[in-house]
């Protein structure tokens, strides 16, 4: 009975300081929008894991392995010599229209976050069109308590959302609006 009592207090001790003792929680972000352009014409301009040039952000592309299952890009951002973000391509399916990949090296003063993977699909929309959704989950930049503002959760949602809304934007004007 008293090493049960001891065992209460010693739990009634240590719980209560492990619930405020946790690191980050895993952010999602996702991000759709409707083109007039049949799936198909859109597929054909992003389906391509190793060609970024829709994308703004995006000056050059390296890499190779085309859309075979742990292929590596190379992202090159802004201009010649600019940062990089390098990625590899995990699930492909042209048929369902969608890839998924993972960033494997980036600095987060580039973009804030860690451990992010992301999916980018392309479905027919009723009415026509297509309806492009990217989608990712990552952590903030800073994997410790008490981050700076550049690399807490808000900054890392706020640096995603906003390049996929630039991609998005885009496709709308490429392709125009339904």
């Amino acid at each position: 009975m008293r090493q049960l009592r001891n065992l209460m207090v010693v739990l009634g001790l240590i719980l209560p300081g492990m619930a405020l003792a946790h690191g980050p929680s895993r952010q999602k972000v996702t991000v759709t929008t409707e083109v007039a352009a049949d799936p198909a014409a859109v597929w054909e301009a992003i389906g391509n894991f190793h060609d970024m040039s829709w994308h703004p952000a995006v000056f050059e592309t390296q890499g190779e392995g085309g859309n075979d299952i742990d292929s590596i890009r190379v992202l090159v951002l802004g201009e010649a010599g600019g940062p990089t973000i390098t990625e590899s391509l995990y699930k492909y399916d042209a048929t369902k229209m969608t890839y998924s990949y993972r960033i494997d090296d980036v600095a987060v003063e580039v973009l804030p976050v860690t451990n992010y993977s992301s999916h980018l699909t392309v479905k027919p929309r009723d009415g026509g069109g297509s309806l492009v959704e990217w989608r990712g989950a990552f952590y903030r930049g800073y994997p410790n308590n008490d981050p700076p503002a550049e690399l807490n959760d808000e900054a890392a949602i706020a640096a995603v959302t906003g390049v996929y809304e630039a991609g998005m934007a885009a496709l709308v004007e490429r392709f125009g609006a339904p």
